[in-house]
């Protein structure tokens, strides 16, 4: 079981925690919306990780397959299982097509509550959201922006929490998903464009194509540029949400501190550093989630208390 395992990158959570983070906040805000129980707002968001955990999985697994060959000439992925030969092509097929199957069927069953026209879509959609992850290796091929497709498919989660708890208000709800799609795009052109400056080296030499190659000196601005509109849509979610004062005090305080200490303690020359820098990058996620849950915590509570 462990190349398995391993294929599903189960022994690195930060992908799955990325991707989660999204779920967790298009969530919370839909919960402090609706005033939606405690006890209900636990049990979604158990189906949230859920969700997350099956999506980054097949997106680990189908990136292993089409860049195989590409891994091996790179130092930090050739010992994957693939590169490495303890699994094989056919064999890492199959297990995708079991996670898309497993994919299906949950999606499917955690949106069991809504009208089936509603299910069906979120099925589709989340159906064509793990397609797309197949997509990005190949962009790393043929543009130095696979970034920004990532970005879009790492935080269709918001979208999917959102909507789940507020379909019925679509179309009021466009602006808000917009802004809150734009910050989180720019929040993942950011942490991803560090981690790619992993592999800068051995990437120029297999074709591999980055925003990180792309920029070269220029990283650091780009990163900066991308922080700041990642705050700039932070705060706009929140006022177009008609957030409380903690969300603005803690999640784009919390933000704004988090990202000056990102910006002053990263090494885009160290491989470890960029790594560690990273995965910082999950735990900044709690800060946002933090101010959200307080918001929709105190709102609960005054509701209780009439």
């Amino acid at each position: 079981m462990q190349p398995y395992l391993e294929l599903i990158r189960l022994e690195k959570p930060t992908g799955t925690i990325l991707m989660f983070w999204p779920f967790a906040w298009g969530l919370t805000m839909a919960a402090f919306k609706i005033n939606l129980p405690l006890t209900s707002y636990g049990f979604e968001i158990v189906k949230c990780f859920m969700g997350a955990f099956i999506l980054r999985s097949s997106a680990c697994t189908v990136n292993d397959i089409i860049d195989m060959n590409m891994d091996a000439g790179v130092e930090r992925t050739q010992h994957r299982p693939l590169p490495s030969g303890r699994v094989s092509v056919f064999a890492a097929t199959v297990y995708l097509i079991m996670q898309y199957a497993i994919g299906v069927v949950f999606f499917y069953l955690a949106f069991s509550n809504l009208a089936i026209q509603n299910r069906v879509f979120f099925v589709v959609a989340e159906t064509h959201l793990s397609y797309s992850f197949a997509i990005y290796p190949l962009l790393k091929r043929v543009t130095y922006w696979p970034q920004a497709w990532l970005g879009i498919a790492m935080n269709f989660g918001f979208i999917t929490a959102w909507m789940a708890l507020t379909s019925s208000d679509t179309v009021s709800n466009i602006p808000l998903v917009v802004v809150a799609m734009a910050g989180c795009w720019c929040w993942t052109m950011l942490y991803d464009t560090i981690y790619a400056c992993q592999d800068i080296r051995d990437d120029m030499k297999v074709g591999v194509r980055s925003t990180a190659i792309l920029f070269g000196t220029w990283i650091r601005p780009l990163l900066v540029g991308c922080g700041i509109t990642f705050l700039a849509m932070l705060a706009a979610a929140g006022y177009l949400k008609t957030q409380g004062p903690a969300y603005f005090l803690v999640s784009v305080g919390g933000t704004l501190v988090h990202l000056v200490w990102q910006y002053r303690t990263v090494d885009l020359a160290n491989p470890r550093s960029c790594w560690e820098n990273f995965n910082r990058n999950g735990q900044l996620g709690w800060i946002i989630w933090g101010g959200l849950m307080i918001d929709y915590c105190l709102r609960i509570v005054s509701l209780d208390q009439i």
